[in-house]
């Protein structure tokens, strides 16, 4: 428990920072994604820019359709790279990891790019129709 708690985030500013319900970021906590890097006198999580980096990398995962455990598996690549101590081999297979993933992202983001055009086409087309019949338009 940090006796001086400047610098630390508590779970709301959290929340609104990474736009992430106060309930999923505590999932995260459960599951191992990213755990509180300190606790208040009163047992309140509190956060570093560094977790709210991992929330954000993890937020930007979500769309593009990964699993917990495939979050996790990137973030503990990051996490490799990140660290002098690691070795060549390590470092090397952290780094494939992550050629991994981003070729995975790319194909995924094509797709949900693909899917929005679909809906916007669509929308296009009832917008037209609604027109054609004179039908005042709602919102």
């Amino acid at each position: 428990m940090p006796s001086d708690t400047a610098g630390y985030l508590q779970i709301g500013q959290v929340a609104e920072r990474t736009e992430l319900s106060l309930k999923t970021i505590r999932h995260y906590d459960e599951v191992g994604l990213v755990q509180p890097s300190a606790r208040s006198a009163g047992g309140f999580r509190l956060y570093t820019e560094a977790d709210i980096d991992r929330l954000l990398v993890i937020r930007r995962m979500k769309p593009l359709g990964f699993s917990l455990a495939e979050m996790k598996q990137l973030l503990d690549a990051v996490a490799t790279l990140d660290d002098p101590a690691v070795g060549a081999e390590q470092r090397e297979t952290a780094n494939a990891d992550l050629l991994d993933y981003r070729d995975r992202a790319r194909e995924n983001a094509d797709r949900l790019a693909r899917q929005l055009a679909y809906a916007r086409e669509f929308t296009e087309l009832l917008t037209a129709r609604v027109s054609e019949r004179q039908v005042p338009e709602r919102r």
